[in-house]
């Protein structure tokens, strides 16, 4: 009995050692060997537009099967502006109690639409990209659109997700092994060289994990050595975007586990910026050493993101000012996601880092455009504060996001009571001010 199953055992082998041969050399030839060197089928792009062809089918399925809702949006108007136009139409020119319902009004509407915390949940979609984090319901409307969601699912966790779990480990554990080696070499230019190339090749094969297109503009403005490159933050994934197109020294907090492997095996081999969990709340010897860092040439420019939390692709928030504070040359780059491919937002209060990655490696693809701006340096007589406003609105505008004052750790924390007492001075301003006009007209 025994002997007939040896044949067949062998059998069984043979075809997997075929399967593994023919997959790794696929991996090889149209994934590993052009992010070597850098270049691209077009495989990718091919891809995304035949996913934009698949939305419009589903889009126009929907549009048979359901009604459209049309929304009225209503003008935004100043509480300044609404008390005056209320006094010109007649009412009492003196303050009434009954004046305190507009402010009761405009609070509630801004806990609806709150500006600040729709900016930490997944950007609202206008049609349904085939994916269960938004309008779930919707593959439950027809037999046809059922059935084209099921042959999504299968094709993004039953072949994408592997190939691209695969991918991952391939691009780390390069990025491990190889930051190591080349940490071997003693300090110079061939010891640069071989780490720009072994990080440049790394990252684009963990941009290829994430079925990543990006379109790069105005790469004349990218970020030199001596300088601080600044962006808005939606991902952890923006590292790798930015890193797949040049080399930076990053900055961060010392991490355990896989991370912290990662981290100690990259500044082998190029001087990143690690701080200790206790070294990072002291400003002043955060900033020293990133002016030690610029002041060095040789380094690589730093990579920086001065919102400090994630914020969903929509809009740029406050930008911390200690990057601006140092004096040397800035480089703004704005990055903005096409939200119908997948959602690359990161909202850690959440989701934790594997599930993150889960959703993000099961999502149809990341598809992002990066613009590089011309570098900015802090102008006679401007703080740290306003130049970094500055920086924030130019990145804004550039990207096509909200640009907000807010401070991005809101996200977790409480309102400050300044803010508290700011707004209760325009208040009182408005009404004094209202009282004012009115007595003199």
């Amino acid at each position: 009995m025994e002997s007939y199953l040896f044949p067949f055992d062998s059998l069984i082998c043979m075809l997997l050692g075929i399967s593994f041969t023919v997959l790794f050399t696929l991996l090889l030839v149209f994934i590993i060997v052009p992010a070597i060197f850098g270049v691209s089928f077009g495989i990718r792009r091919l891809y995304m537009k035949s996913l934009i062809k698949l939305f419009e089918v589903s889009e126009l399925m929907l549009s048979i099967i359901s009604e459209e809702v049309w929304i009225i949006a209503k003008e935004p108007v100043s509480l300044e502006q609404e008390i005056q136009d209320m006094r010109r139409g007649g009412a009492e020119p003196e303050f009434d109690m009954s004046d305190i319902f507009y402010f009761c009004r405009r609070g509630v509407e801004s806990i609806v639409d709150d500006e600040v915390t729709k900016r930490f949940t997944a950007e609202e979609l206008e049609s349904w990209n085939l994916l269960t984090r938004s309008n779930y319901n919707f593959h439950h409307i027809s037999t046809r659109l059922t059935a084209l969601w099921g042959v999504g699912v299968l094709i993004r966790y039953g072949f994408l997700l592997p190939l691209r779990v695969t991918l991952a480990f391939t691009g780390v554990g390069l990025l491990v092994v190889l930051t190591s080696i080349v940490g071997l070499f003693p300090n110079g230019r061939m010891k640069n060289y071989l780490s720009d190339k072994v990080h440049l090749m790394c990252y684009r094969i963990c941009v290829r994990a994430l079925t990543a297109i990006i379109t790069y503009h105005d790469s004349e403005n990218k970020p030199k050595n001596g300088g601080i490159c600044v962006a808005n933050h939606t991902s952890p994934i923006d590292v790798i975007i930015l890193a797949s197109d040049g080399c930076y020294a990053m900055v961060g907090q010392v991490h355990g586990g896989l991370m912290g492997v990662i981290q100690r095996a990259m500044v082998k081999a190029c001087p990143h910026i690690w701080f200790e969990r206790s070294e990072v709340k002291d400003r002043h010897l955060v900033a020293k050493r990133l002016s030690d860092h610029i002041a060095d040439k040789s380094k690589l420019p730093i990579l920086i993101f001065p919102e400090g939390t994630c914020i969903n692709n929509t809009s740029v928030m406050m930008f911390k000012k200690g990057s601006f504070e140092i004096g040397c040359r800035v480089y703004p780059v704005a990055i903005k996601y096409d939200p119908r491919f997948g959602d690359a937002f990161w909202n850690s209060s959440k989701f934790g880092m594997v599930n993150y990655l889960l959703r993000m490696m099961s999502s149809w693809a990341i598809v992002c455009s990066v613009w590089y701006l011309p570098p900015m340096s802090r102008m006679e007589g401007e703080d740290a504060v306003q130049f970094a406003n500055r920086v924030k609105a130019a990145i804004a505008r550039k990207g096509g996001l909200a640009d907000l004052l807010w401070d991005g750790g809101l996200k977790r924390g409480k309102v400050k009571e300044v803010f508290k007492e700011e707004q209760q001075k325009l208040y009182s301003k408005v009404l004094v001010g209202s009282s004012e006009d009115c007595s003199r007209s």
